[in-house]
C-alpha cells in the first residue's frame, strides 16, 4: 500500500467511526496512536507526549472553563430569566414583540454565556408557552428559540471562536474582534425575517394587547438589563481596549457572574457546586477531545496529509475559492452528523494549512466556518438546539414543528454566510477601524 493513501484512510476511518457512534476523543485517539505506532514505531509515544504536554500548556484554551463557567452562574442563579421576562415586556405589546424580545435576549445571552443549551433551554421554558398562548405558531416560536440561542457560537465571547483560535493558530481576541459585526448583522437579519412575519402573518404573531402582560417595573427592568450589560462590557471591553487578554477577560467574567449572582440572593454552596460540575464535564469533553485530536494532528501531518490534500486540491484545479466552497459544504454537510467540537478538530486542522499555503486570511476563515458551524446547532437529525428545546417543549410542540421553524433560520444563515463570502470587508472592516 502506497504510504500517501494511508492518512486518507485514517482520515476516512475516523469520520466512519463517529458517525457510527463511537466515542470521539477515543476514536481519534486511538486510530491515531494505532496507526502511529504502525508507521512511526515507539518513538510516536514521546512526540504525542511533547505535543499534548504542549496543548495542554496553551494559555488561551483556560478560557474554556472560565467562559462556561460565567455561563452556567448566569443560566444557575436566574439571570438569564429575569432578562427574558423584563425585554418579553418590554417588546410584548408590538405585533411580533415577544419573537423580537426573544431574539434580543438570545443575542444578550450569547455575549454573556455563549452556552447554547442553557440558552435554549432557558428560553424554552419562559417564553414558549407564552407565546403558544399568545397566537403565535408552533413552528416559528419553536425556529426563533432554537435559532436564537445558537447565537453564542458566533457572538463573542464564545467557545467556539476559542477552539478555532487554538486551531487555527490565530488571536482569539482578533477573532472575536471580526465577529462582533457579523454577529450583529445575524441579529439583524433575524429581526428582519421576524417584523415581515409579523407583517404577513399577524394571526400569528400576536401581541399582548387585551392579554395578561408580564408586569415588570421599570426599575426592575432596568436592572435586569444593566447588569448583564455590563457584565458584557467589562468582558468585550478588556479583550478589545488591550487591558487584559481573552482568557483575563474570562476570568473577569466568571468572577463578575458570581457578583451579579450574590446581588440576586443566588450565591450559595449548592449552586457553586452544581456549577462546577457542570462546568467540569463540559470542559473535560472539550479537553479529551482536544488531546485525541492533538494525537490525529501529529500523525496526520507526520504522514505529509496536508501535502497530500494540498496536491490533490492544486491538481484539481480547484483554486481558492473552490477549495473554499468544497470545505464549507463539507463542513455545512458534516454538521447534520456530529458536534461541532468534534468538526472543529478533525477537519479544521486539515485544511487549515491549506487556506495558509494559498494565502487566505485564516480570521476570514475563522468567521466564516463559525457561522457554518453555527447551522449544526439547527440542521437536523442531530441538531442539538432541537434537542434541548424539545426537551422543555409543551407536548403540542411536535418534532416536525421544530423541523419546520427552523428551515428559515437556517436559509438565513447560508445566505449571510454567502454574503460575508462575496464581501469580506464585513468581517475585516471592525478590526481594520481599530488598528488605525
Amino acid at each position: 500500500m502506497s504510504i500517501e493513501i494511508i492518512p486518507l484512510i485514517l482520515f476516512v476511518a475516523i469520520f466512519g467511526a463517529i458517525l457510527f457512534g463511537y466515542p470521539v476523543a477515543f476514536t481519534l485517539g486511538g486510530l491515531s496512536v494505532l496507526v502511529g505506532l504502525f508507521i512511526f514505531d515507539v518513538d510516536f509515544f514521546y512526540l504525542l507526549m511533547l505535543r499534548v504536554y504542549g496543548a495542554m500548556q496553551n494559555f488561551v484554551l483556560l478560557a474554556v472553563p472560565l467562559f462556561v463557567f460565567m455561563g452556567m452562574v448566569l443560566e444557575k442563579s436566574g439571570i438569564a430569566e429575569r432578562l427574558l421576562e423584563s425585554m418579553a415586556s418590554l417588546f410584548g405589546r408590538f405585533k411580533g414583540g415577544l419573537a423580537i424580545a426573544v431574539i434580543v435576549v438570545g443575542a444578550m445571552l450569547a455575549a454573556s454565556t455563549g452556552i447554547v443549551g442553557a440558552t435554549v433551554v432557558t428560553m424554552g421554558l419562559i417564553s414558549l408557552p407564552t407565546m403558544l398562548k399568545r397566537g403565535f405558531s408552533a413552528s416559528f416560536s419553536a425556529g426563533v428559540i432554537a435559532s436564537s440561542g445558537t447565537l453564542g457560537q458566533i457572538i463573542p465571547p464564545s467557545v467556539v471562536l476559542v477552539l478555532l483560535g487554538s486551531v487555527l493558530n490565530v488571536s482569539v481576541g482578533d477573532l472575536f474582534l471580526a465577529a462582533v459585526i457579523p454577529g450583529l448583522g445575524l441579529v439583524i437579519c433575524y429581526l428582519i425575517y421576524t417584523l415581515v412575519y409579523a407583517y404577513f402573518f399577524p394571526e400569528k404573531s400576536q401581541s399582548v394587547d387585551g392579554q395578561e402582560e408580564m408586569k415588570v417595573n421599570k426599575s426592575e427592568m432596568i436592572r435586569s438589563f444593566v447588569f448583564p450589560f455590563l457584565l458584557i462590557l467589562a468582558v468585550l471591553g478588556s479583550i478589545f481596549a488591550g487591558i487584559a487578554s481573552p482568557t483575563e477577560a474570562a476570568g473577569v467574567g466568571a468572577f463578575g457572574a458570581m457578583i451579579l449572582a450574590a446581588l440576586n440572593g443566588k450565591l450559595n454552596w449548592s449552586m457553586l457546586k452544581t456549577v462546577s460540575r457542570e462546568t467540569t464535564h463540559v470542559t473535560s469533553m472539550v479537553f479529551m477531545i482536544l488531546v485525541g485530536a492533538t494525537a490525529f494532528s501529529l500523525v496526520f501531518r507526520g504522514l505529509e496529509g496536508d501535502k497530500i490534500f494540498l496536491s490533490l486540491i492544486q491538481d484539481s484545479s480547484l483554486g481558492p475559492f473552490g477549495f473554499l466552497f468544497v470545505v464549507m459544504l463539507v463542513v455545512f454537510v458534516a454538521g447534520f452528523f456530529i458536534d461541532f467540537i468534534e468538526i472543529i478538530f478533525i477537519i479544521v486542522p486539515v485544511v487549515a494549512p491549506i487556506f495558509m499555503a494559498m494565502g487566505i486570511d485564516l480570521i476570514w476563515i475563522g468567521i466564516l466556518l463559525a457561522i457554518n458551524l453555527q447551522t449544526s446547532f439547527l440542521t437536523p437529525p442531530f441538531g442539538f438546539a432541537l434537542f434541548y428545546l424539545k426537551g422543555v417543549a409543551p407536548p403540542e410542540v411536535k418534532t416536525s414543528h421544530l423541523y419546520r421553524g427552523v428551515i428559515p433560520f437556517v436559509l438565513i444563515q447560508i445566505l449571510f454566510l454567502i454574503t460575508l463570502i462575496v464581501f469580506p470587508g464585513i468581517v475585516s472592516w471592525l478590526p481594520g477601524l481599530l488598528s488605525n
